[in-house]
């Protein structure tokens, strides 16, 4: 009988795209006059690029990087969440205990051509200002299409 290997590829975000991306979400940053922490990760979440601007509170670079772990991990941007379990109490009760998960925005799955290559996550500000970074970068993909 003869064995069949079944090969998958999957694609990952380039330094260089991440690179890019951070410099985009730092001028946005700057723009707002904000300090913020930015996280870039690969499709498992394992960080590729990090900044934190001057000022930025101590906290935000720990929550960048999960923001931008969850939405890798779990392909979907962080914003998305609450209304998801809001009306589930088991769930929502219990799914904020899982490490590393982020409930609130700030957090975007990294996709060209739909697939997902990576995860991009911003804290310092309002979740309204770290979405604000995050979309800025992610502008760069458009270029993709």
């Amino acid at each position: 009988m003869e064995k069949f290997v079944t090969a998958i590829e999957s694609k990952n975000i380039s330094l260089e795209l991440a690179n890019k991306m951070l410099e985009a979400a730092l001028v946005k940053g700057k723009e707002l006059g904000i300090p913020f922490s930015i996280a870039i990760v690969d499709r498992v979440g394992n960080l590729k690029s990090f900044a934190a601007m001057d000022g930025a509170p101590v906290l935000s670079l720990e929550i960048a990087q999960n923001k931008a772990f969850s939405a890798a991990t779990y392909n979907r941007a962080t914003h998305e969440w609450y209304d998801r379990i809001k009306d589930d109490a088991p769930l929502l009760h219990g799914i904020v205990h899982t490490p590393r998960l982020i409930i609130f925005g700030g957090g975007y799955p990294i996709k060209i051509n739909d697939e997902l290559i990576g995860g991009i996550g911003v804290s310092g500000g309002h979740y309204s200002h770290d979405m604000q970074v995050c979309e800025a970068a992610l502008d760069l993909l458009k270029t993709f299409e």
